[in-house]
């Protein structure tokens, strides 16, 4: 699995397309569409044409909450909220081949997320993110420390685990990895400079 997922940032349909096209075209192997604000018609039309955009890139392409729609296009997977739908009905509505992660922000919600096999858990955030409204509590380095401990600990599945959540920095990723998560969600960080993916991809490897 792909250790650097990008989550994908604009207002339009415009902005959404370019800013993964950059992203793609600087190296991401992993597109998490996500658009809170978009109607439906836009939203399929973006998903279509950028599943169509990470099959020639050979790159991962995930819909945020939404299994029906990834179905519809046929992307790699869904990404579910909390309070989004239950993994398992997502897994019998997509099927057993594709990727279905889910988020948590606290030790219970890993562990609920391990005991619903998910396929990887986007832990966070790390810290404050104006990309996200309704903002878990922050966790910060020892947050991640502290759940990454106990997961050894008390011998839980491994589950691939993704920081996320307001991560800007080189130095913040450097530091989570330290943790021992297995990876990095990015979205602002990767949006204004996309070339910074190659760097990324160093500390990752």
């Amino acid at each position: 699995m792909e250790k650097l997922q990008y989550i994908s940032q604009g207002q339009t349909i415009t902005q959404q397309k370019n800013n993964i096209l950059k992203a793609l075209d600087a190296g991401a192997k992993w597109v998490q569409i996500r658009w809170k604000q978009s109607d439906e018609k836009d939203l399929y039309r973006l998903a279509e044409q950028i599943k169509r955009a990470c099959t020639a890139f050979d790159a991962i392409c995930i819909i945020n909450d939404n299994p029906a729609l990834a179905q519809a296009v046929d992307a790699d997977g869904v990404h579910l909220g909390l309070d989004d739908c239950g993994i398992l009905e997502a897994r019998n509505l997509l099927g057993a081949e594709k990727i279905i992660g889910g988020t948590a922000n606290t030790m219970t919600d890993v562990k609920r997320r391990i005991a619903e096999n998910c396929d990887y858990i986007g832990l966070g955030p790390f810290m404050y993110t104006a990309t996200k409204q309704k903002l878990s509590p922050l966790l910060g380095i020892s947050g991640y420390e502290t759940v990454m401990q106990q997961i050894n600990r008390e011998g839980l599945p491994s589950v691939p685990i993704f920081a996320i959540g307001g991560i800007s920095t080189i130095e913040d990723i450097q530091q989570l990895l330290q943790t021992g998560v297995y990876g990095v969600a990015l979205s602002g960080v990767v949006t204004q400079t996309p070339n910074i993916i190659s760097t990324i991809h160093k500390l990752l490897s």
